[in-house]
């Protein structure tokens, strides 16, 4: 069961999300990786829907905001919420960039870059890796859980 700090925030230790998440799903949400550039089957994913956080659950993503952007990873201009990603500077490597994760439970989604299309002229960079897409017309009823919310 996920620990809560009382304000809805998911938190788990390593072994929780290990026995919960793929091999490649922790290394990317949980330990910041990347996957590689068009290796995501969400790439050219079409279909109306939802993107939510592979860890918790949260609503991330809608898909009428994804584009192609040609980068290789799964992007949209915004977010369905901005207060479901968290950005943080990220030196990591020579160019700075902004990193976006879960505001919920802390996964590693990607990049946030400013070179998008309007109206936000922001590009999400998304791994694929940290997303579970839902198509429209299979949403969650109120009581239902994803597997990492149970």
């Amino acid at each position: 069961m996920p620990a809560s700090d009382g304000n809805g925030k998911v938190e788990k230790n390593a072994a929780q999300w290990r026995a919960e998440l793929s091999p490649e799903q922790f290394r990317i949400a949980r330990l910041g990786g990347t996957e590689p550039p068009f290796s995501s089957p969400y790439n050219a994913e079409k279909r109306p829907g939802l993107y939510r956080c592979v860890c918790c659950g949260e609503p991330l993503f809608a898909s009428h905001a994804k584009y192609e952007s040609g980068s290789g990873w799964p992007s949209f201009f915004e977010p369905v919420d901005r207060r479901a990603i968290a950005e943080a500077p990220d030196h990591k490597l020579a160019m700075p960039r902004t990193e976006i994760r879960c505001a919920r439970c802390d996964a590693h989604l990607g990049h946030v870059f400013p070179d998008g299309p309007q109206p936000t002229g922001l590009r999400y960079c998304t791994n694929g890796s940290a997303l579970v897409f839902e198509p429209e017309g299979t949403e969650r009823g109120a009581g239902e859980k994803t597997r990492n919310e149970r």
